[in-house]
């Protein structure tokens, strides 16, 4: 099954320098197969105040210098990151671009040793990013700002031994960060200048100095990078966009940065025509974890707690029943008394009590969640007919079951079928080798054997309960509604086919009945988690929606929910339903199955809180998700959407620029979605407002 992902978006469009118009709102069946605690709150990350300097030339005022195709381009995407709030988050205000004909000689020292030397303190950042050529005339090496002469290079190009005596003396600042993307621009290393060596001793002054290539090497740009960038460039944005977060913390570190980017620059360049391109790093004083981005939607999410123990209560209607849990004997029940068993981890078990001379009552599933008691009623009725030989296969079937792997679970086929063919009668049988087809993707003989055992008993609950899990993976949701109202006609207070009954409904967009079945289950068991995640999806789809509520019972669903699930046993979600899990199954996945429940349900807070226009929730929501499921399109897309809201309410320049990599990856993950087209025109308008942003 794939888990349908409905969501209602609507896309903002800059349609000038202040004006958004609102496309008509879209509807969309989402799909997830993917998706940690209330995610564990990210650290508090301490962001210095800082200011930036970006030039970016391609075109010179000298034809006889050569032309660059993407240097401009690769400032503006620089500063694009250093600008939002998923980046280098620089205040807008303190950040100057100069681009083309704007970065004249004069212009770059005013910059350089008047504009940032007055500026920054010592507790600030500064960085200086520099994308155009780069010369070395007698041993020496050169920018070339926009107007220099080629037959006058000393006296038009600016030093790099100076820019770094700029960084490294004249500028204060506690981290100093040099970005620069031009031919030769190793040049610009300060250890190899000796007469400004002494500007770097001071630790509390941390210089990180990274540049495209060494000094006798070319810095390259080509299409092949991200349509049209320069290789280095290309890599740093993706880098401070959070890709260079190698421990997901969400902070990308200077070390961080010059891994990623000194790795995927090798890698692409390996075997390139003129050589290949090795960016280098500065030897002065930078604090390896200096940061350079702050990307809280890249962050791995927190270690959730481990579940807590859960109880079953045993009741019988006899004496003298033997009780066995997952097949090992855990003591003896009376009629009018109970077997207390506590501490068991969270998850399905299975069930059976013997007295001699008597059928057994099982074996059967019984969930056991987290930090609760659940009452189990054995039933001992009929007099032994089963032969041992059937019944020595089925228990040796379970054994093998219970293990979990693929070898296992075919060896438990043919126990199981062992059994069934020794009594064709034996329901049990029937249902637990539909059960382990299932585990082996052999949905075909699966449902064979299902019906098989419904057919043999056609009261067998479980049986029908675990023949529509099933159906709800394969996708046979009208199947899987009449197998779980089957169950509830006899059982109206199985909590278990309420819920899958209530995820079966918003699967068909039958909303109201989702709430109403979900809201049931709610009422027998408030502290099962997935009714409430069903009945939040189903309250922010239905007509009208109800956002605050849905709000409400999301947040319940994550609190519920949030333990590790690792620890939480042998799960089997389609074998009576869904403690932690649904979607498509996936063989010993059902953690990632909790994390896909997870991004769902933060996604649809999310979604809630951009309809209701608290957009600053929403890209809280939204990050979270991401932490999840980082590839799933729709989420970035919210985000962006949020992003960019947020950003014209706010006329915040850093918000519209934070929606840019967001709408990108969607449009890379899935560029066929109805939504594509709206992303695509929302990245070029605000391309063009950027550049202009007050």
């Amino acid at each position: 099954m794939t888990m349908p992902r409905r969501v209602i978006l609507s896309c903002l469009v800059l349609v000038s320098a202040a004006v958004w118009a609102q496309q008509p709102e879209q509807q969309r069946d989402l799909k997830i197969e993917k998706a940690v605690p209330l995610a564990a709150k990210q650290p508090s990350v301490s962001i210095p105040r800082g200011y930036a300097l970006v030039v970016g030339i391609a075109n010179y005022k000298d034809p006889g210098v050569p032309k660059l195709h993407y240097s401009e381009r690769d400032a503006r995407d620089i500063f694009d990151i250093l600008i939002s709030p998923e980046g280098g988050n620089f205040h807008r205000e303190n950040v100057h671009l100069l681009i083309g004909a704007q970065a004249t000689l004069a212009n770059l020292r005013h910059e350089l040793e008047e504009w940032l030397p007055s500026q920054a303190r010592d507790g600030d950042r500064v960085l200086i990013y520099f994308a155009g050529h780069g010369f070395v005339f007698q041993g020496r090496g050169y920018l070339a700002p926009y107007d220099i002469d080629p037959h006058n290079i000393r006296q038009t190009g600016y030093p790099m031994d100076e820019l770094g005596e700029t960084i490294g003396g004249k500028i204060r600042a506690k981290d100093k960060i040099l970005l620069t993307d031009a031919c030769h621009s190793g040049a610009i290393r300060p250890e190899d200048t000796q007469d400004i060596n002494h500007h770097l001793i001071d630790l509390n002054k941390s210089l990180f100095s990274l540049t495209a290539s060494r000094d006798r090497q070319v810095s390259y740009e080509g299409q092949h990078w991200g349509g049209g960038h320069g290789i280095f460039t290309y890599y740093v944005v993706r880098g401070l966009e959070g890709e260079a977060d190698e421990n997901g913390d969400g902070i990308v570190t200077a070390d961080e940065l010059y891994d990623y980017v000194y790795r995927n620059v090798r890698q692409d360049t390996r075997g390139a025509p003129e050589g290949q391109q090795d960016p280098t790093v500065g030897q002065g004083s930078f604090d390896p974890h200096m940061l350079l981005a702050y990307v809280p939607s890249h962050a791995k999410p927190g270690v959730p707690p481990p579940p807590q123990e859960g109880t079953l209560v045993i009741v019988a209607n006899m004496d003298g029943v033997e009780v066995f849990v997952d097949g090992k004997p855990v003591g003896v029940v009376n009629k009018g008394k109970v077997l207390t068993l506590p501490g068991l981890t969270p998850g399905s078990h299975t069930i059976k009590g013997v007295k001699m001379g008597y059928e057994p009552d099982g074996p059967r599933e019984e969930e056991v969640y987290p930090g609760q008691e659940t009452t189990v009623n054995i039933k001992i009725l009929i007099a032994r007919r089963r032969s041992r030989a059937a019944s020595d296969a089925l228990d040796k079937g379970l054994e093998l079951y219970k293990k979990g792997s693929e070898q296992n679970y075919k060896k438990a086929v043919a126990e199981f079928q062992k059994a069934l063919d020794v009594d064709p009668t034996y329901s049990q049988a029937a249902l637990y080798l539909a059960r382990a087809y299932n585990a082996l993707y052999d949905e075909q003989n699966a449902e064979k054997y299902f019906r098989k055992a419904i057919e043999i008993d056609p009261d067998y609950l479980e049986a029908h309960a675990s023949f529509g899990g099933m159906l709800l993976d394969t996708g046979n949701t009208d199947e899987a509604i009449r197998q779980f109202e089957t169950v509830l006609r006899r059982d109206p207070l199985n909590v278990l086919a309420l819920t899958n009954l209530a995820q079966a409904y918003r699967m068909k967009d039958m909303y109201k009945d989702s709430v109403e079945s979900a809201r049931k289950a709610v009422k027998l068991n408030p502290a099962y988690a997935e009714p409430h995640l069903w009945m939040a999806d189903s309250l922010r789809l239905g007509r009208p929606p109800a956002y605050e509520t849905a709000i409400a019972e999301y947040g319940n669903y994550l609190r519920l929910s949030n333990f590790d699930s690792k620890l939480a046993g042998q799960l089997n979600y389609y074998v009576l339903g869904f403690l932690i899990g649904a979607g498509r199954k996936k063989r010993a996945a059902q953690h990632d199955i909790w994390k896909d429940l997870r991004s769902l349900a933060y996604f649809g807070m999310c979604d809630c809180e951009n309809k209701l226009k608290h957009f600053g929730e929403a890209i809280e929501d939204c990050q979270k998700a991401l932490t999840y499921d980082p590839q799933d399109p729709y989420t970035h897309y919210s985000l962006a959407l949020a992003f960019a809201s947020q950003g014209k309410r706010t006329r915040d320049c850093g918000m519209l620029a934070a929606a840019l990599p967001h709408f990108r990856s969607m449009l890379q993950i899935d560029p066929d979605l109805e939504e594509a087209s709206y992303a695509r025109q929302d990245i070029r308008n605000i391309e063009n407002y950027l550049p202009q942003c007050p």
